[in-house]
């Protein structure tokens, strides 16, 4: 059996995969797990409403985060102060329900296209919060990474045309419940990574995560005033049940868990980059579980984001190289 000690130490200091020239791949195959989420969502919201999966789902990874945060409380003795509450908080509460509350908001009210092409900040926005909150250097050739990258995730989104917006679309209340969902995702980014430097392992972060949003997303449960369904037959239940488990901790445990083990021996503003993964990988889920057409613009973005990221772990893996050995 592994000591405490060995399993709490810093993945900066491990070999092998756990190097941090690695860690953006933990992060890549976290935020790639985000994008099988439609493969089990699909099939639930013909008989729940979206307050009702995500509710749900966190009550069952709660069966994970308590003996968790029971196994691990020790890492939190002297460490609860209020920068490490508050990010916490920001953490669950924003990056995962209001934000995702904000976001859904805006495509009622206004137009598709500003509210995508305005969620595109979110990295720009974690990269500035990155710099000034944790004063995170970049690696060589940053700017042209980001650059490609975003005009990778254009590609994925508008094609080679232009988004057709007026001034009105990008001053609209719309736009602002972008701009702030936007803000609260790549801030989540940024909180996390300072939770994790402040010796919080990423079992822990990700344990807390689910539970503090429990209470949050019942009140937004009941606010939102969605009846239940009857499942039905009781095969029609089984399979609504094991989609839910699927949901529960595949896009949602299994992937965060990745995702805050690489942010632990990540920068926040490579991290961010990383999780373009999600919509590139997107991409080829509609292409290969729906019958979408893989269109030409399509395939560039795909290609642009993931040689980012190559480009980007063979820069963090040159610069690790030449760090002087501890």
């Amino acid at each position: 059996m592994k000591d405490t000690a060995t399993l709490d130490r810093p993945l900066s200091a491990d070999k092998g995969l756990f190097t941090p020239s690695r860690g953006i791949w933990y992060v890549v195959l976290g935020a790639t797990l985000w994008g099988v989420d439609p493969l089990f969502r699909i099939l639930l919201l013909k008989t729940f409403t979206s307050p009702q999966i995500v509710f749900l789902e966190h009550l069952l990874l709660a069966l994970y985060a308590v003996p968790v945060l029971i196994h691990y409380r020790h890492q939190l003795t002297g460490k609860l102060t209020l920068g490490v509450v508050g990010a916490l908080f920001f953490v669950s509460w924003g990056g995962s329900a209001i934000a995702t509350v904000l976001f859904t908001s805006a495509f009622t009210m206004g137009n598709f296209n500003a509210v995508l092409l305005l969620q595109k900040l979110q990295p720009l926005l974690a990269i500035i919060l990155a710099r000034f909150m944790l004063k995170e250097s970049f690696p060589a050739r940053f700017s042209w990474y980001l650059l490609v990258a975003l005009a990778g995730t254009y590609l994925l989104t508008f094609g080679f045309h232009g988004p057709q917006l007026g001034l009105h679309d990008l001053g609209s209340q719309a736009a602002l419940y972008s701009i702030g969902a936007a803000f609260l995702w790549g801030g989540s980014t940024v909180m996390g990574k300072y939770l994790l430097q402040k010796k919080l392992g990423f079992h822990i972060v990700t344990s807390l995560r689910f539970l503090l949003a429990i209470p949050l997303l019942g009140v937004l449960l009941l606010a939102a005033g969605d009846s239940w369904k009857h499942l039905g037959s009781t095969g029609a239940a089984a399979v609504l049940i094991v989609n839910l488990l699927f949901q529960a901790f595949i896009p949602g445990l299994l992937s965060m868990l990745l995702y805050y083990k690489g942010l632990s021996s990540t920068k926040a503003s490579i991290a961010t980059l990383a999780e373009l993964a999600f919509p590139a990988v997107g991409v080829l889920i509609n292409w290969i579980a729906f019958g979408s057409v893989l269109k030409i613009h399509e395939l560039i973005g795909f290609l642009l984001i993931w040689g980012v990221l190559v480009m980007l772990s063979r820069s963090t893996s040159r610069a690790a190289a030449e760090q002087p050995a501890a």
